[in-house]
């Protein structure tokens, strides 16, 4: 019982970890200034409480602060879910259908990938969001979504309240002249006068916040938008990747047949109800899934197979030329490598004079591949990431070469 509490403890700490980490720091901090902001502006110099409209006011902000940050922390600490260590199909002819992960010592369910900073396999994997510092999956999908959706709303009645305030305050304190334009902050036009007066500091607080509230609704909206597009498909963002792979495979090879998506289920409501439930728990299991009909479970995972087997084949073996320290944004290694490093958080790795590297896609001045080595990892890990072009040399004597690198043509 003692060993269960300190396991139950050690959990809660790591999950409590989560927060230590640049992406909640940020949008915790963002979300408290406007909040705050807002309530401040609203109660002492726009709408104040001894009215009904200035009370309901209040509420509807405190309700979005509220509502937005439950989604927020449902979305971070519940989690997305995980393949359970050690898994693999009931029928064991299936595993000819599915990936093993090493590091997991498991076989990958159908729609799961494994997350290299969560350092487990996911089940229904969308992606690796900075900002809750966890990763977007099964279990926390809806979540996540509703923040994306909640966020942008209140930011919008926390904008009207800046944009109001600011106006009604300074209304009767702008003059303007044949030249120039003058603001007089050490005038209070405002009957009764307010208890703290509205001055140049409490412009400039009220003007940040509005920039800030302005620009995570355009951001954070565009993510609910390409958020709601999988979701009424009932695909994920590495879904959608997955099946633009499988037409570049298929036109590559030029080969007859046709990738149908399985998940799809036809209807963009029977779609809806597979992440938005009124219980706000998802339906199955994560591990086995509804097709539509016609499909087969393992419909994507044998697609996936494919594609890993044309990696390995379209993929350019090259040397480093160059010392590579593994720097996110190296100044050493020109401006337009500087200017252009992936905006990811996939590492980058560090390279010597002599090392051999098998490449499988790059950008115009930036490499992504593994490092081929004669070590081997105790945790099954391989040595791969994001490494600067001008570092590297296509090897001249290599039968796998002759290939175009895979996804130079592609942007991200």
């Amino acid at each position: 019982m003692g060993m269960l509490c300190s396991v139950i403890k050690f959990e809660n700490l790591h999950e409590l970890k989560r927060l230590c980490h640049w992406g909640p720091i940020i949008a915790l901090s963002v979300i408290a200034i406007c909040s705050a902001m807002a309530m401040i502006d609203a109660v002492l110099w726009y709408w104040p409480l001894d009215t009904t409209g200035g009370s309901i006011n209040f509420i509807m902000l405190i309700n979005w602060t509220v509502m937005i940050l439950y989604n927020y922390f449902n979305a971070m600490f519940v989690g997305p879910g995980y393949v359970p260590i050690g898994w693999k199909p009931e029928n064991s002819q299936d595993c000819m259908y599915l990936q093993y992960c090493k590091v997991c010592q498991s076989y990958k369910a159908p729609r799961s990938h494994h997350c290299r900073k969560c350092n487990r396999c996911v089940m229904k994997m969308d992606h690796h969001c900075p900002w809750i510092n966890n990763c977007c999956g099964f279990q926390n999908h809806a979540s996540f979504t509703l923040f994306l959706l909640l966020a942008p709303l209140g930011c919008i009645h926390a904008a009207f309240i800046f944009i109001m305030t600011m106006y009604t305050q300074l209304y009767n304190r702008v003059s303007f002249g044949w030249s120039s334009v003058k603001i007089d902050m050490s005038v209070a036009k405002r009957d009764p006068r307010p208890i703290i007066p509205f001055g140049l500091s409490a412009f400039a607080a009220s003007l940040f916040a509005l920039g800030l509230a302005l620009g995570t609704t355009i951001a954070v909206g565009m993510l609910f938008a390409i958020q709601m597009k999988v979701i009424l498909r009932n695909k994920t963002s590495i879904e959608s990747w997955i099946e633009e792979k499988a037409k570049d495979r298929i036109q590559y090879y030029q080969t007859r047949e046709t990738f149908v998506f399985p998940y799809d289920l036809g209807s963009k409501w029977s779609n809806f109800k597979q992440v938005f439930t009124w219980s706000g728990i998802p339906e199955g299991d994560g591990l086995e899934w509804p097709v539509r009909e016609g499909a087969h479970q393992y419909s994507l995972t044998i697609e996936q197979l494919k594609q890993k087997a044309d990696k390995r084949v379209r993929s350019v073996r090259y040397r480093a030329i160059e010392d590579y320290s593994g720097a996110c944004c190296p100044l050493t290694k020109g401006l337009r490598t500087f200017f252009t490093t992936p905006c990811t958080e996939e590492p980058r790795i560090a390279l010597n004079k002599g090392d051999l590297i098998l490449a499988t896609r790059g950008l115009k001045h930036w490499m992504y591949g593994d490092k081929i080595t004669d070590l081997t990892t105790d945790d099954g890990k391989r040595i791969r990431g994001w490494f600067p072009r001008r570092c590297v040399e296509k090897c001249l004597y290599d039968s796998e070469t002759d290939q175009q690198l895979d996804g130079e043509k592609k942007t991200r």
